[in-house]
């Protein structure tokens, strides 16, 4: 086997319109959007600048079936930048981006090599001498939902020595949060007897076998905080003997990401405005080079609880914070170009408390006493968590959708519904907070 390198990527999601944001600027807003693209930039001059052999997308490259023109120039422009460099590009469609779609047929470059709505392979080789290096296996979804296990129909070269490497856009062993759409399990994708299954459909970054290595990249760029933390895409580099060193390369130019700040031991508006400040800056000074979205979690117990959860207050320094930020960008906007060190509050996630001594109210002869004890009973019996919650949550279960999210919910989601149930019904107790507050709320 002959020493090869590719680049492995999938979800670009391009002209993502993120419609979703609420108290978004105009000009922060299409800084957002123009995000995917610059990942996808970011993407083209990886693959250029470390000299890959090819590049593989695994589905996804619009974000809608009926992509946009300004989307279909930009991709044409950039596999136009890796022909000039001799680059190949191999690429199935997904569920966003089907075959089917309403979409201008913009001529793909012959260096370009887009799979058939049937499972097909085709040959790599490698730039410096044009030796076969690997075989290509895909698929591109021919309709935007496609419920078969494409990957039993993947199989192996008999005989081949060349590495062989699986694009597959789809749902491995029924990940929660996507679509069932290509259905599989691991068991199946390591039974094939390839060496590389190139995933796509899944926008978190999870390397779920390395022997085979079966790899999800994730998407390119994060598109809301549902998509937080580092985002890019994976270079590939295989040995002669076969063996395949993974390296994880950033693209994203936003990145979303969620960060918890107490106000234990905070008396003040003033003293809670400054300690926020000083976390944005310290998430400023942690990715200076980007963009950063960010929902503030507010943890702890003080006397700011039944401002924050009751009062517009919350609402109000949202907004202050979101003021400071703009005029920064406002001021920055001609040096930065792309937003760079720009901490956008997307908002507060309130998860406060008020102030009290559980321990001493646990051993307390109370009613108060009494309900953290039974807290504590129930929450060290799973079943009696279970039969608590179900009880509980039985007429919203009668929705459709609600009942779906239901169904999802974890053991330790449902433990702590039970803690938040437990703390409410302690605030209205001792607590001059108005009962229409309520804990875990969010301010946007």
């Amino acid at each position: 086997m002959k020493a090869f390198r590719f680049l492995h990527a999938a979800d670009l999601h391009l002209d993502t319109p993120f419609s979703g944001m609420s108290g978004v600027p105009d000009r922060l807003r299409e800084l957002l959007r123009e995000s995917t693209f610059t990942a996808f930039e970011r993407m083209i001059r990886l693959a250029i600048e470390e000299a890959v052999d090819f590049v593989v997308i695994s589905g996804d490259i619009y974000d809608a079936s009926d992509s946009s023109l300004r989307a279909q120039l930009r991709l044409r422009e950039g596999w136009d930048k890796l022909g000039e460099h001799g680059i190949p590009v191999y690429l199935i469609r997904g569920n966003h981006d089907p075959l089917s779609g309403r979409r201008l047929r913009l001529a793909l470059p012959d260096h370009v090599t887009e799979f058939g709505p049937k499972v097909e392979s085709v040959t790599a080789v490698r730039r410096s001498d044009g030796e076969p290096v690997a075989v290509l296996t895909g698929a591109s979804y021919p309709t935007p939902a496609v419920h078969e296990n494409l990957a039993i129909q993947y199989q192996r070269e008999p005989g081949s020595d060349l590495y062989h490497i699986g694009l597959l856009h789809g749902n491995v062993d029924g990940q929660e949060g996507h679509d069932a759409y290509a259905p599989c399990s691991l068991r199946d994708l390591q039974a094939s007897g390839y060496d590389y299954w190139a995933l796509g459909h899944i926008h978190k970054r999870q390397i779920l076998c390395d022997s085979p290595w079966v790899v999800y990249p994730g998407n390119i760029q994060g598109r809301s905080l549902k998509e937080s933390g580092p985002k890019g895409c994976y270079l590939v580099e295989v040995a002669e003997n076969g063996e395949a060193e993974l390296s994880f390369r950033r693209l994203d130019q936003v990145l979303w990401l969620e960060s918890r700040l107490s106000i234990d031991g905070l008396a003040t508006e003033e003293a809670l405005k400054l300690s926020l400040e000083e976390q944005l800056d310290e998430l400023r000074e942690a990715e200076p080079d980007r963009m950063t979205v960010v929902r503030l979690i507010l943890t702890g117990r003080g006397p700011l609880h039944g401002m924050l959860q009751s009062g517009p207050e919350a609402a109000e320094l949202l907004q202050e914070l979101r003021r400071q930020e703009l005029g920064r960008f406002e001021a920055e906007a001609v040096e930065a170009g792309q937003g760079e060190g720009i901490v956008w509050p997307a908002g507060f996630k309130l998860e406060t408390g008020v102030e009290l001594d559980r321990e001493g109210l646990v051993a307390e002869d109370s009613f108060l006493g009494e309900l953290f004890r039974l807290g504590e009973r129930t929450a060290a019996e799973p079943e009696r968590v279970e039969e608590l919650v179900d009880t509980a949550l039985a007429q919203a279960a009668e929705n459709r959708q609600l009942r779906r999210i239901l169904q999802e919910l974890n053991p330790e989601a449902k433990r702590e519904l039970v803690r938040r149930a437990e703390e409410l019904a302690a605030a209205l107790l001792i607590d001059d907070t108005p009962p229409t507050s309520r804990e875990g709320r969010s301010v946007s």
